[in-house]
């Protein structure tokens, strides 16, 4: 089976709610903007149990990088502007220029480098719709794990954080072919 982009976007497009959803998210206009996390991620895990039907999304995490944007507000504006045109969705904005200083890290140089600081490989996943019109997907760590079904602990966050969050979100009974990968599995691998 693929595990590239490419399967990505298939699966994208096939889902009205996830096009239309990367439609208002494009209309902000927002420098390296993307639909991240459990937008891509619970799409390629639903489809890799054979789930007929996506995943209900508790938020839609919206990601830009915006070094020269300073005021705060302007998250909520966003906000309210994808409610207006989609109010079925929970949405949750964040500029990752500024999310260094809530995560006590050195600062991120891009929305990539944001998500590479993100506490699961596999949630560092991301897609956005170009100028052109064709989908781009982004992935901090590579599009392996996340299609081979695995659950890796980022070692740049803390692993009682990577388990508290593996308890608390379900994964492993929502789609029970999901494996966690050991840490030292992950020494041997890199």
């Amino acid at each position: 089976m693929a595990s590239n982009p490419i399967m990505v976007v298939q699966l994208v497009e096939r889902d009205d709610m996830r096009v239309k959803a990367l439609e208002c998210v494009y209309s902000l206009m927002l420098p390296q903007c993307y639909i991240a996390a459990g937008f891509v991620r619970n799409l390629v895990w639903d489809h890799l149990h054979g789930y007929e039907k996506s995943t209900a999304l508790n938020d839609v995490d919206v990601i830009y990088f915006d070094g020269q944007e300073t005021d705060q507000q302007l998250l909520r504006e966003y906000e309210h502007r994808l409610t207006k045109m989609m109010p079925e969705l929970n949405w949750q904005v964040r500029n990752q220029a500024w999310m260094h200083v809530r995560n006590n890290d050195k600062p991120y140089s891009s929305s990539l480098d944001a998500m590479s600081h993100w506490v699961e490989k596999e949630t560092a996943v991301a897609i956005r719709k170009r100028d052109d019109g064709e989908y781009e997907c982004l992935a901090a760590f590579g599009w392996e794990s996340l299609w081979a079904l695995e659950l890796t602990h980022n070692p740049k966050r803390s692993e009682s954080l990577f388990i508290e969050r593996v308890t608390s979100k379900g994964w492993l009974t929502h789609w029970p072919k999901l494996k966690v990968v050991a840490q030292n599995e992950q020494s041997k691998q890199g």
